[in-house]
């Protein structure tokens, strides 16, 4: 059975928030910006143990094992996305986002089309979604894009006052997006992890991945997101070659 129940939800996520937006008139109070940057985080962290939690199982020392193959993958996965440029990848094409947004705000009247690129290329290039979209097409747990979905709706109360309405329809691509992910991954990558019984790895690691995202929101540090994605192939792989 197929589904795409989080890239739904984040599409849905930035129509809310567009919706609210337009017929809010005074912008998001301090206060409530700091809260529901709290929240976010807390359910970042939340719902990235509960994945490692929910595939690290056995005796201790069988769980003991799959964390260190977990954490492994992440450092290993980190290495291979700096010789990749992952990171610098993402960068410009939030570099890229950004100069439309500044030059929205510099050179009104704005550009209908400036907004829809400026927020489909910010809301698909995060690491969170492509981390939730591969967890939701694995084993159907969609909680961290339920997360990008409301930190996206936050984020689309901000541009539709800036770009208006039009903006609002980046949550298509974005639901196109990332829906694709999880289709592949549910019958590309699926099928074979299954047979290897190595789905638990991919999970675990992105459990960890999920927690760097919270110390971006938290603002404890800086770290570079996208480099980690390779950690999602490595670890099954190295689950492999560990049961070899």
């Amino acid at each position: 059975m197929t589904t795409t129940i989080g890239a739904f939800l984040n599409a849905i996520g930035i129509l809310i928030g567009a919706l609210f937006g337009l017929a809010q008139r005074k912008p998001i109070s301090v206060r409530a910006q700091l809260f529901f940057r709290n929240a976010l985080g807390a359910a970042t962290i939340f719902f990235g143990l509960r994945l490692v939690w929910l595939n690290v199982n056995g005796t201790f020392l069988s769980c003991s094992k799959q964390i260190f193959l977990a954490l492994l993958a992440l450092v290993l996965g980190n290495l291979l996305g700096k010789l990749l440029a992952l990171q610098k990848i993402s960068n410009r094409f939030g570099r890229f986002a950004g100069n439309l947004i500044a030059s929205a705000q510099k050179n009104p009247p704005h550009k209908m089309a400036d907004g829809f690129k400026a927020c489909a290329i910010l809301f698909c290039a995060a690491p969170l979604g492509i981390l939730g979209a591969v967890t939701d097409g694995l084993s159907g747990d969609f909680y961290l894009l339920a997360v990008k979905a409301v930190m996206d709706g936050l984020a689309m109360t901000s541009f539709v006052k800036i770009f208006g309405w039009f903006s609002a329809l980046s949550a298509f691509p974005v639901f196109i997006f990332l829906g694709a992910i999880t289709f592949a991954v549910q019958f590309c990558a699926k099928p074979l992890l299954d047979s290897h019984n190595l789905i638990y790895s991919v999970n675990a690691a992105a459990g960890f991945i999920a927690c760097a995202v919270a110390l971006v929101i938290f603002e404890v540090r800086k770290v570079e997101l996208a480099n980690y994605l390779p950690s999602l192939a490595i670890a099954p792989l190295l689950a492999w070659l560990l049961n070899h």
